[in-house]
């Protein structure tokens, strides 16, 4: 079965066909660095993860490109507030948001630019828009270029917007525009901002709009026309039109597939760091979440679906996950870890079908639960059978419990020899009234184990524990 992706330009879903065959470019739209991640974010990193390392399964070259905006008026003004260098704000949240994405077992893009280090392509675009007249420079000293919304005929398309209805593009004065819904490509110095941001230009003094960065970079790294982009739903305007419009006007083919991602909500609004109502990683492993746990909630609904953030429905998804990590931990004492090989061909089917996780994620369970009954009745061929599926769905989904990615992400992994201890004298205590037919003490150590959240199974092997709910 061909991938099929819904495309956001032809609001149909697409079988998917790479512009080379074997082959595939994806740029994605990063961060913008003006604070630390939050989980919002990290929903966007893990949805095109997941695509990646499907593409990469079915055999295709990846080149991934997910750039970082490290300059622009919301890093500015966090500048001014702080009363330090606007690149030493970025290049620290920069660093967070890269640990943040390795805690995640996200991959590193094969490219990932910086708006700051591609000003001179930035320029050669500017330049090539205004020799096809769809840019000018303003009136006056004021180093400002305006993209000219009105000479691109298809400008709208992709959101679906319409001139006529749109306000001003809000990015700069309107008395520097020739027309209030022309967005800025190149903003010339101001007064009030920090003096180190800007650079040369032919036009002056100033530096890149928000939109001319992406446009650049794509093209740098995967050429004129290149397979998909992809971004977060509350891109598709301004910005994934922007891109469009001056990416087209240019004469460059652009994307082919535009690949949107549904957002993350808390409460009645979008998670966002300008509302201030965020949630990141830290807090979350400090209440006991594993960062593989939340990598497993943010990827488990389909991407297209609206996630509406509540702590009760992560911790569900960290239990099943749990469910999925015990049997796979259980069947490999018995069987070994064997090697993963093929997916099950209804989990290609879901995959396939616009990247549908939550019935890949259905797949993973059923297996699990055939597997867990292959365990009850020792029957070893089923083990294995349902181990090595299991594996090689969990590590396209980046869930593979022996990813060495992993290893050491229990929550609280320091005190893992303490607590191997403890309970270790507590099942001796537990063995110990076995062998004398204590039942009753025996009952009420796994008992307490129980209330203190330690799950204890009997094996062939002896007892073994973990931690949180068995089913």
């Amino acid at each position: 079965m061909t991938l099929r992706l819904y495309d956001t330009a032809t609001r149909s879903v697409r079988d998917f066909v790479p512009m080379t065959p074997g082959q595939v470019g994806i740029y994605l739209c990063g961060v913008t660095v003006q604070s630390s991640p939050h989980i919002g974010h990290l929903r966007s990193a893990v949805n095109y993860d997941v695509l990646r390392r499907w593409l990469m399964h079915t055999g295709l070259e990846v080149t991934f490109v997910r750039n970082v905006t490290d300059v622009d008026d919301k890093i500015l003004q966090k500048a001014g507030e702080q009363g330090r260098p606007f690149w030493a704000i970025a290049y620290e949240n920069r660093l967070h948001l890269d640990r943040d994405y390795t805690a995640l077992n996200v991959l590193p893009p094969t490219y990932e630019p910086l708006a700051t280090g591609h000003i001179t392509e930035m320029h050669e675009l500017i330049q090539e828009l205004i020799d096809r007249g769809h840019a000018y420079a303003a009136d006056g000293d004021c180093a400002d270029v305006y993209f000219d919304v009105l000479s691109y005929r298809e400008y709208g398309a992709l959101s679906g917007q319409k001139p006529e209805d749109m306000r001003d593009a809000g990015d700069a004065p309107v008395r520097d525009k020739r027309d209030h819904r022309d967005f800025a490509l190149w903003k010339g110095v101001k007064a009030d901002e920090p003096r180190d941001a800007y650079w040369p230009s032919p036009w002056g003094k100033g530096r890149p709009g928000w939109h001319i960065e992406c446009s650049a970079m794509a093209r740098r790294y995967l050429g004129d026309e290149f397979d998909i982009h992809g971004g977060g739903l509350d891109l598709t305007f301004p910005h994934h039109e922007n891109e469009v419009a001056q990416s087209k006007a240019a004469g460059l083919g652009f994307s082919r597939y535009w690949v949107h991602h549904a957002l993350l909500n808390l409460g009645d609004s979008k998670m966002s760091k300008s509302l201030g109502n965020v949630i990141d990683l830290a807090s979350l492993v400090g209440s006991g979440i594993r960062p593989v746990e939340l990598r497993y909630y943010l990827g488990s609904p389909h991407y297209r679906s609206r996630i509406d953030y509540s702590d009760e429905a992560l911790r569900e998804a960290a239990v099943a996950y749990r469910r999925v990590e015990g049997f796979v931990q259980r069947a490999a004492e018995i069987v070994g870890p064997g090697r993963p090989k093929q997916v099950p061909p209804a989990f290609a089917d879901a995959m396939n079908d616009d990247l549908n996780t939550s019935a890949a994620l259905a797949i993973v369970h059923d297996t699990v639960r055939e597997g867990n009954t292959a365990l009850a009745a020792g029957d070893e061929a089923g083990i294995r059978g349902a181990l090595t599926a299991v594996r090689a769905m969990l590590g396209v989904l980046g869930l593979d419990p022996f990813d060495e990615k992993w290893a050491g992400s229990e929550a609280g992994n320091d005190l893992k020899p303490v607590v191997d201890s403890l309970v270790a004298l507590a099942l001796e205590q537990r063995a110990q009234a076995r062998a004398r037919k204590d039942w009753a003490a025996a009952d009420s150590v796994r008992d307490q184990l129980k209330n203190a959240g330690i799950q204890v199974e009997d094996t062939p092997a002896g007892p073994r524990w973990t931690v949180g709910e068995q089913h």
